[in-house]
């Protein structure tokens, strides 16, 4: 058992790999260390957003939220009222209903240690008499000083197309010719530095985003739907950064789900030296 900023946690060590999770809040992944490094994830207790329904903590690491984006829904505090279950190299993190929302948040985890790889699978329950409309939305949060990496394709065409291939959004608040941001014909890079706030968001047809920081890269993949209705102008895969933080996240298809349905998003972390 331990403690994270006044939160009791406990961990799971596989192979390589460590992971520290809340115990009763969230369901949050608060700290990922591989081999001898610390902790990679932000480290941000201090930080909150004030709502009609009190203030939500950041805290830093992964979470699961449910997009589009609004005040209050998405800041729901999760402070308590989360249990966890031990599986092999694993746990099942469930989290409470929310009273507002009514969505229900669970994730489980499991670690392969031949492959310092983890299998995340992210679950939204429609606890509602009624249908709910909504995308999963998974959220990991790094300390600053690495590089993040999101495709816009896959490969270079063979022939000139009369149609678009790539996009790339922005939020109101980002700045088009921000230092950090770096578009190469395949891909959008940045360097995660302190500045001001910026996000932005793609198509991914690759399935895959990484994080590089004192030498060790984080490879985020998830599935790719092509002919599925997305959020924010059709992203599956958004990046924010600011003074505290980076974030690398990845959106599920947005599904209308039926009283005592779920939805399912899943992700898989690769972590290696380079």
């Amino acid at each position: 058992m331990g403690e994270f900023f006044g939160f009791s946690t406990s961990s799971i060590k596989v192979g390589q790999l460590e992971m520290e999770f809340l115990e009763v809040a969230g369901p949050r992944i608060v700290a990922l260390r591989y081999q001898d490094s610390g902790n990679l994830f932000a480290e941000v207790p201090t930080l909150t957003t004030n709502t009609p329904h009190g203030d939500f903590r950041y805290l830093g690491g992964h979470r699961l939220w449910h997009a589009p984006e609004a005040m209050p829904r998405t800041y729901i505090p999760d402070n308590n009222g989360c249990t966890y279950q031990r599986i092999d190299n694993g746990v099942c993190l469930t989290g409470k209903i929310e009273e507002m929302s009514g969505i229900q948040k669970k994730v489980n985890i499991q670690i392969d240690p031949t492959t310092n790889s983890v299998s995340l699978e992210h679950i939204l329950v429609n606890h509602n008499a009624w249908d709910v409309k909504l995308a999963p939305w998974a959220i990991t949060m790094f300390k600053l000083g690495g590089k993040v990496v999101i495709p816009t394709r896959e490969s270079a065409p063979e022939t000139p197309g009369l149609l678009p291939d790539r996009k790339f959004i922005l939020w109101p608040y980002a700045k088009i010719n921000d230092p950090r941001l770096r578009l190469t014909d395949d891909r959008v890079e940045l360097s995660a530095a302190t500045g001001e706030p910026i996000k932005f968001g793609t198509f991914d047809p690759a399935g895959w985003m990484s994080y590089t920081i004192n030498g060790i890269e984080f490879i985020k993949t998830f599935g790719v739907y092509h002919d599925s209705e997305l959020v924010d102008f059709g992203c599956n895969a958004e990046c924010y950064c600011d003074e505290h933080f980076v974030e690398l996240e990845s959106l599920g298809p947005y599904v209308t789900i039926k009283p005592g349905q779920k939805t399912t998003w899943e992700e898989n972390w690769v972590l290696r030296k380079i």
